[in-house]
């Protein structure tokens, strides 16, 4: 394959991962806005949970295995060693979102007028995001030598943590006291994955723009 063709290849398989990041943010900031809840109610919005939770895990698995990262081995670079990590981890807890989303839609199924029935980011998933979103500034400190130097942005990365942070912190807010059978925070609960939704979204809009400019200036 021509470098020209690789190139192209790998900017098609970019954007699929931007717009799978894209629209799996999109269905987690809409099942979470409390006049959709209201409207369809807890069954639909567990089945947007676990859409947007598979096209993030969809996004996550060409970003690692199809974009154009190699595994780490002797002699690979330490920002591609970082990005490669990132990845990795991202998969992971794109995993963890996969489990406790389909959890949460079974618990809807089978009562949907529980009180605070519904999806909220876990801790296992939310980790594994702050931890790549940690991996993935460290890779964007020498951009330069990753293997595609628009595969990490400064605005993209620290979108993805602010968002990975806001997510921690509605799972943190979704803990359930055991005295009281309530939410340590509700309002958490519920702003940290609207807040981090779009933060993920703006974050996978940006690096699809990225991958777009890159096109033109190589054509």
């Amino acid at each position: 394959m021509s470098a020209t063709a690789g190139s192209v290849a790998t900017g098609r398989r970019l954007r699929r991962e931007a717009w799978g990041f894209a629209a799996g943010s999109l269905c987690f900031l809409v099942g979470a806005l409390p006049p959709y809840a209201d409207a369809v109610g807890a069954v639909v919005v567990g089945v947007t949970f676990f859409v947007g939770s598979l096209l993030f895990t969809a996004a996550a698995f060409v970003q690692l295995a199809l974009s154009g990262r190699r595994p780490p081995r002797g002699g690979t670079r330490p920002a591609d060693r970082w990005d490669w990590w990132s990845a990795a981890v991202q998969l992971v807890g794109t995993v963890c979102f996969n489990v406790s989303t389909a959890a949460a839609l079974l618990a809807a199924v089978a009562e949907p007028s529980r009180v605070g029935a519904g999806w909220r980011p876990d801790a296992y998933g939310s980790v594994a995001f702050l931890l790549s979103s940690a991996l993935a500034l460290v890779a964007t400190r020498d951009r330069g030598e990753l293997w595609d130097t628009d595969a990490r942005t400064w605005h993209g990365t620290w979108l993805n943590m602010l968002g990975s942070v806001a997510f921690a912190a509605s799972a943190v807010g979704a803990y359930v006291v055991p005295t009281t059978g309530t939410y340590l925070s509700a309002w958490w609960s519920a702003a940290g994955t609207v807040v981090g939704a779009v933060c993920f979204l703006a974050a996978a809009l940006l690096s699809r723009r990225s991958v777009v400019l890159q096109e033109r200036r190589r054509a």
